[in-house]
């Protein structure tokens, strides 16, 4: 006899999707929101030169600020009113999860459910405020010095950008959160996505254009394309490996019935933090870079700096793939506690076969998990600065491998993931209820 999952499973088609309309309007919603920021990262800012802020980026396009641009889906390189895009809302989350570890009050508002969630949500907001306005003051005094890309410079000038930046980051913010609750979810990541997938056909047409000026040559070109297949390939691979624990459950008497013991699987993403620590990691290396770029006249010292964590540089190198490593390490700790599955895992009596349960089910489960956690980290950081060592030596843009396709690839996993549950969410209800018009019939 077919099982009702199972059943699910196998009508999960098409035609499913078409009856679906609560997930349609989630999927509306979704590409509207997306739409309106799109829309906004071609409004400019006010008392902005077009044409020396072309010329300012084209000078700097190469650099770090390639990739700020990347982020903001070319906000950047228009200066638009998206241009600070989500990374000051990631940034401040770094900062509140980190202040768990070491705040007994956020520690405490962490482990009080949904209220204490809500409550650290504020204040990342809060802070998301803070660091969105340093930010963008940094970069109107940075454009101020940008020779010529101001109209009229003076405080005026400041005061608006900074409004406008911090407006523009707070309302796709709540956009992002909108797309939470009332789209497809991944709403943070979807917008990320979004900014990447539409600059890449810019990326695309550049690469050609290297190719029919001679700059590259076309086997190279054909070989990029052959490796970002390879690179899609093992990072869905990667993305879904797991370690499986066994898990065993005693026998148990229920009245006067002997039920058998039963045994399942406690599964260990090899990459637990998902995307989290290569925008992490990219969203500190923005920041005091980005003002130093749009500056051409500042001190030799921060001049010398630049240069150093320019894209390729050994020292730009060394601080990414640490930043990534860490991140992966932290990002894990704070999404899953060993702790507390050991103790769930003892209050319902299940066990790993020759571990006791307990503070020893713990430690075993940590063990485990920072041994893949490795593997993990390593897998990051080696798909993220693949796009450094090609930039470096054949000059290609940006798009091929790395931080970018991570971020594309498994955000579409996980969206599809997401209409998948909605989907099997949308047929569980229609057997209920044919389930219960033939029990009515029936009677």
């Amino acid at each position: 006899m077919v099982s009702a999952a199972e059943q699910l499973v196998q009508n999960l088609n098409f035609s499913a999707f078409g009856k679906a309309e609560e997930l349609k309007k989630r999927i509306w919603f979704t590409l509207g929101a997306l739409l309106i920021y799109r829309l906004g990262t071609y409004i400019p800012l006010p008392g902005i030169d077009p044409v020396q802020l072309k010329q300012l980026i084209e000078q700097q396009q190469t650099g770090i600020l390639g990739m700020f641009n990347m982020f903001s889906g070319g906000a950047v390189g228009r200066m638009a009113i998206f241009a600070l895009n989500i990374m000051p809302y990631i940034s401040a989350s770094i900062i509140i999860q980190l202040m768990t570890t070491v705040s007994p009050h956020l520690e405490q508002l962490k482990k009080e459910g949904e209220q204490g969630r809500k409550q650290i949500n504020q204040y990342t907001r809060y802070g998301t405020v803070v660091l969105a306005a340093l930010q963008a003051y940094g970069i109107a005094v940075g454009l101020e010095g940008g020779g010529g890309v101001v109209i009229e410079t003076g405080w005026f000038f400041r005061f608006t950008t900074v409004i406008t930046l911090v407006g523009g980051t707070v309302f796709l913010m709540w956009l992002g959160e909108q797309i939470t609750a009332r789209g497809v979810g991944n709403g943070i990541s979807l917008i990320i996505f979004a900014g990447i997938v539409a600059e890449l056909p810019t990326a695309l047409a550049g690469t050609m254009e290297l190719g029919r000026t001679g700059a590259l040559a076309t086997p190279i070109i054909i070989g990029l394309f052959m490796m970002a297949v390879v690179v899609i390939a093992f990072i869905v691979f990667m993305e879904r490996a797991q370690r499986r624990l066994l898990i065993q459950y005693p026998k148990r008497q229920m009245g006067n019935r002997m039920f058998q013991g039963d045994s399942s699987h406690l599964p260990l993403k090899l990459n637990t933090a998902g995307v989290i620590p290569p925008i992490f990691a990219s969203s500190l290396l923005l920041l005091p870079i980005t003002v130093a770029n749009f500056s051409q006249g500042g001190p030799d010292w921060l001049t010398n700096v630049t240069a150093l964590l320019g894209p390729g540089q050994p020292l730009y190198l060394v601080i990414y793939v640490s930043m990534i490593v860490f991140f992966a390490f932290f990002y894990t700790a704070i999404v899953f506690n060993p702790d507390d599955t050991a103790e769930n895992l003892k209050k319902y009596g299940g066990f790993i076969p020759g571990i006791r349960p307990g503070a020893r089910t713990a430690e075993y489960i940590d063990f485990v998990l920072t041994r893949i956690t490795v593997v993990g980290a390593g897998y990051l950081a080696l798909v993220c600065i693949l796009p450094e060592i090609l930039r470096g030596q054949l000059a290609v843009p940006f798009y091929f491998g790395g931080t970018s396709l991570l971020i594309v690839v498994s955000v579409t996993m996980d969206t599809v993931a997401q209409v998948q549950s909605h989907l099997l969410a949308h047929q569980y209800e229609g057997l209920i209820k044919k389930s219960k018009l033939r029990g009515a019939r029936r009677r």
